[in-house]
């Protein structure tokens, strides 16, 4: 009778590993690059240029030319000393806004934002925000009225033309002196 011995061979159940630092830095460097990470921006704002404080001049802004909107730690929100909503922000300076398109810079209105250092977070940015929407809004009908083209489809002359016609103007420190 044969016998059916199993014979043992040298290296059967091991595999070689020398390639497997060059697949895993593959499959890391492949990751690193193909992974997108979400970064914050932040707050587009475009910031004055540094002016020492006895360079400054303080010119007086009159009444008919400055927006109060004040936002408490209660999440208050008053314009001009009045209790408004935030949706209603946008509508009242739409009016006021286009009631100065025809006068020079330094007539225009001037939005001043001011908070209380308690005050959510939140509301500050959703009233900024409608307080940049009542400029687009008539930046976006004064277009259609004088070219008949949406802001997106004018010339760079155009757009030129249309900041300097109403220039968004926001104060986020109040004025000290007032007319």
């Amino acid at each position: 009778m044969v016998s059916l011995k199993r014979r043992k061979r040298e290296g059967a159940g091991e595999f070689s590993t020398a390639s497997m630092a060059d697949i895993t830095f593959l499959l890391l460097l492949f990751f690193l690059v193909s992974t997108v990470i979400d970064v914050d921006t932040g707050i587009g704002l475009t910031l004055p240029e540094y002016i020492p404080p006895e360079e400054q001049e303080l010119a007086p802004l009159s009444k008919d030319r400055l927006a109060a909107l004040l936002i408490n730690e209660n999440g208050d929100v008053l314009l001009n000393g009045e209790i408004i909503a935030i949706p209603q922000i946008k509508d009242n300076l739409v009016e006021r806004i286009k009631s100065k398109i025809d006068l020079p810079k330094n007539k225009k209105l001037v939005v001043s934002i001011k908070t209380d250092r308690k005050t959510n977070y939140n509301l500050y940015i959703q009233a900024l925000d409608e307080v940049k929407s009542a400029y687009f809004q008539v930046r976006e009908e004064y277009a259609l009225n004088h070219w008949g083209k949406k802001v997106k489809d004018l010339t760079d002359e155009q757009v030129k033309e249309l900041r300097e016609k109403i220039p968004i103007i926001i104060s986020i420190a109040e004025p000290e002196q007032i007319k």
